[in-house]
């Protein structure tokens, strides 16, 4: 079962389908898709984001971006997924947290997996029908029902992921500060490498930011930055033919060698030890 919403003057897509895994290059659209993954199988089921085995339990959902590389290659279950793209839910780029710049989305370094308790289930899967069959509904409003109800997935999902993944001592202004401050960096960090850069943009002291993420994670502003920076590097590795000193100076260092040492250190190997450790069909 595949479906799809497309309005070709906005380029906008909004697909739906029960099993991504052969359904992942059918859409029209395929490149810059934000996508929700659903198990809604009675089984765990993994797939591959960028190099790591994610595994999702029954009833557990993840968010993904184009920022990432997902494999279904491990996938051996039917595995459904929501995709849509900027032009369809974004085109006015709003910042919020229920916006695509929200904590679902970019508003994260750590995946957010997301268990659907069985109390609220019922809900998911009516909300589920509800949107499929308005697919079934072609008119010249359906683009603006299938935004409506993808909004309230977001604003559902999001709901739980603050109730699971955010700690309690943190009040909204506080979270929403984390939010923009990972959304900043995944924008900026080829070229910002300072917290008090990333301070001076939501106008807070360095301090107030490390003693935030503190009470948030064990990571602090830094290592969110220099671990955004290693992450993309690998990526360029793994996932491009490009040679190493392309990416160093993709990445903003002016010198190799500087490259090579930073990735060691955060990685423990060299740029080419870690082409190494890839595999062939990589």
């Amino acid at each position: 079962m595949r479906h799809e919403y497309k309005d070709l003057k906005l380029g906008a897509i909004l697909g739906l389908t029960n099993d991504i895994r052969k359904d992942n290059d059918r859409f029209s659209i395929t490149s810059n898709t934000i996508k929700f993954l659903w198990n809604r199988n009675d089984e765990p089921i993994e797939f591959v984001v960028d190099d790591m085995v994610l595994k999702l339990m029954p009833n557990q959902m993840v968010t993904v971006t184009y920022l990432q590389n997902i494999s279904f290659s491990k996938t051996n279950l039917p595995l459904s997924a929501i995709l849509f793209n900027r032009e369809f839910y974004c085109i006015s780029d709003h910042d919020s947290e229920v916006s695509c710049n929200g904590i679902l989305f970019f508003g994260t370094q750590d995946l957010p997996i997301i268990s659907i308790p069985d109390d609220q289930l019922r809900k998911f899967n009516v909300w589920f029908e509800v949107f499929l069959e308005e697919f079934s509904t072609p008119d010249n409003i359906q683009g603006d029902m299938l935004q409506m109800l993808l909004k309230r997935l977001i604003i559902m999902s999001t709901r739980l992921a603050k109730e699971q993944h955010i700690v309690k001592a943190l009040n909204n202004e506080q979270v929403d500060t984390i939010r923009k401050f990972n959304y900043l960096v995944d924008i900026h960090y080829k070229t910002k490498r300072k917290v008090s850069e990333y301070a001076e943009m939501l106008f807070k002291s360095p301090k107030t930011l490390s003693n935030l993420f503190s009470i948030y994670n064990q990571k602090s502003p830094q290592q969110i930055i220099l671990e955004r920076l290693a992450l993309e590097a690998k990526r360029l590795i793994h996932f491009t033919d490009k040679q190493n000193q392309e990416i160093a100076f993709d990445l903003g260092f002016n010198d190799p060698a500087h490259f090579s040492r930073f990735f060691k250190k955060m990685t423990q190997k060299t740029p080419s030890e870690y082409r190494e450790t890839l595999p062939i069909s990589a």
